[in-house]
């Protein structure tokens, strides 16, 4: 594993986002969110602004029937698909193969924010992970990765993974108090079991790569510790790569992005209190700023 390089706006422009090509929201790319559950039916909503104030240019949810209706009223940009859910409020077992032909036709996938864990959570992943295009895994769906780690990383797919400590500690089948003591040595050990580009959020985050380059990213402050703030952060960088960013690019610039908001908001409204749905509202302005949304000559 090489020494940690630090995250920062110099560091950003040595993986610089593709310019914008012109005006067709096609040329953006698309971007399916599968996301939600009764309970926790905003999660979708967060992960959706976040993709769409990233640039995006096209967006699809999937979610369960019970939090279509109002997703489709709050996120009016969006196709709306509501599947069958399970007694627990999750996506039922039977709608596996029909979010796998979804996610086969879209260019990215950000799958697992707010669902809720269940017999249908392990096939989907198996399903999600034999995709040649870009693939975003958070929540849920990282404690059905264990199960199918040879799977993982034997498909080839271009995969990030989003991990607390706790959702790392099941990647790995450790303690947590192991990852937090040395979370870039866990994020190393992960995207090699995987083969995986992967994020070990905390207090100090870490980007880690299968080949063992490290970023550290230490900015951002408390209150981006916060209910949905990790839903925000999966839309960005979905968001990044529809917009054509490799993945390590739009790991490091969502990251980034996600960490300056906070920044930003903290300045403006306090250090703690702001929400996570006002994060992407913060998006275009630090990308603009960033001098990232040039559009090519």
């Amino acid at each position: 594993m090489k020494a940690a390089v630090e995250l920062s706006l110099d560091t950003l422009t040595r993986h610089p986002l593709p310019p914008i090509a012109g005006g067709d929201k096609d040329a953006r790319g698309s971007i399916l969110i599968i996301a939600g559950s009764r309970e926790v039916a905003g999660a979708a909503l967060l992960t959706a602004l976040g993709a769409m104030r990233a640039g995006a240019g096209r967006l699809q949810i999937v979610t369960v029937d019970s939090a279509a209706a109002g997703l489709s009223i709050s996120m009016p940009e969006a196709m709306v698909t509501g599947l069958a859910e399970g007694r627990d409020g999750g996506f039922a077992p039977s709608t596996v193969k029909t979010l796998a032909d979804r996610a086969a036709a879209a260019d990215v996938v950000v799958a697992g924010p707010g669902m809720r864990g269940n017999r249908s959570t392990e096939k989907l992943a198996a399903a999600l992970v034999h995709r040649d295009k870009p693939l975003v895994l958070d929540a849920a769906l990282l404690h059905a990765l264990p199960a199918r780690r040879d799977e993982v990383n034997a498909s080839g797919c271009p995969t990030i993974l989003l991990p607390h400590a706790g959702e790392m500690a099941s990647l790995l089948g450790c303690e947590e108090d192991e990852v937090e003591a040395d979370p870039a040595a866990a994020g190393h050990r992960c995207a090699t079991c995987y083969d995986t580009i992967t994020l070990v959020k905390g207090v100090s985050s870490h980007i880690v790569t299968p080949d063992g380059q490290v970023f550290r990213y230490e900015g951002g402050g408390p209150g981006l510790g916060v209910s949905g703030s990790g839903a925000t952060l999966a839309g960005i960088v979905g968001g990044l790569l529809a917009r054509g960013a490799d993945p390590l690019t739009a790991l490091l610039w969502g990251v980034w992005c996600h960490g300056e908001a906070g920044r930003r908001l903290a300045e403006r409204i306090g250090t703690l209190g702001f929400l996570a749905r006002e994060i992407p509202d913060e998006l275009p302005g630090i990308l603009r700023d960033g001098g990232m949304l040039q559009l090519t000559p």
